[in-house]
């Protein structure tokens, strides 16, 4: 599953971050580092961009961007999803 797949409210622990140099360069300056726990808080009114918390503080990322971003689900205790939380 990739960032931009979350809905607004849910989050997800970082696995890898992707991307040409640069862009991989500039995710992993901002905070975007694997087992990082990211929520995604709101969305632009047409969606992109997104707005992310994330070690804190609030980051608006492109959805272009966030694809690159694989993630997986994170869940408090049992969710709707029917999987444990995993630590």
């Amino acid at each position: 599953m990739t960032l931009n797949e979350l809905n607004i409210g849910e989050s997800g622990r970082v696995l890898t971050v992707g991307g040409e140099k640069a862009l991989r360069r500039r995710l992993l300056d901002m905070g975007i580092t694997p087992r990082t726990i990211i929520t995604v808080k709101k969305a632009a009114p047409m969606g992109d961009p997104i707005e992310l918390l994330l070690r804190g503080y609030v980051l608006s990322l492109r959805l272009e961007d966030a694809e690159k971003i694989t993630i997986e689900e994170e869940c408090d205790g049992l969710c709707p999803c029917g999987k444990s939380k995993q630590r």
